[in-house]
């Protein structure tokens, strides 16, 4: 999937645009919005950019997990070429550390992240600041028609770009749970 982002001055349009986006079949978590103005999206019920997706973690997590897996390499090699590893201990303690550094790395890759804003929400922070909002709509190739259509509608809203959206499966496990929270008695 792809990402469009749009810049907006007006959360009321926003909450026009999401909703002819919806009639017009893009689903739900499909539709995000970030704005400074939190309690102005919480208001018009937007779909808004969840908190820890907010902040670079994952992000960050996924580059201290890659140089945790390195650091574990070598301290499972240095195990293996210094002969430590022959000894009645075996591999157990060298096992153990190697995880235990790889852990630690990803801990402290998720700390670094949560003091960032999203790698891909950096480039607004100015527009964001001067009490802008951001529209952020993930769509496939087969979609693009039903964006253009709707967005063209709106000729405020500004657009700010492309990136990479939520996978498919993620929207559509987020689909089936909407539907099956919706039938819950």
């Amino acid at each position: 999937m792809k990402r469009y982002f749009f810049l907006a001055d007006n959360l009321d349009k926003l909450e026009a645009v999401e909703h002819d986006l919806e009639a017009n079949g893009i689903s739900t978590p499909q539709i995000h919005v970030l704005s400074n103005d939190d309690r102005g999206v919480t208001i018009r019920k937007l779909n808004d950019v969840e908190a820890v997706l907010r902040k670079d973690v994952v992000h960050s997590m996924e580059r201290g997990a890659l140089i945790g897996a390195a650091a574990s390499a070598v301290v499972l090699a240095v195990g293996h070429y210094s002969g430590a590893t022959e000894t009645a201990a075996g591999w157990t303690p060298f096992i153990f550390l190697a995880i235990v550094v790889l852990g630690f790395f990803t801990w402290e890759g998720g700390l670094f992240g949560i003091q960032e804003p999203h790698h891909e929400f950096k480039r607004f922070q100015q527009a964001l600041a001067s009490g802008r909002h951001l529209l952020l709509i993930d769509i496939n190739e087969k979609d693009h028609g039903i964006l253009n259509r709707v967005t063209a509608h709106y000729p405020e809203l500004e657009f700010s770009g492309t990136g990479n959206g939520a996978p498919q499966w993620f929207i559509s496990l987020q689909n089936k749970w909407k539907h099956f929270v919706e039938v819950m008695p």
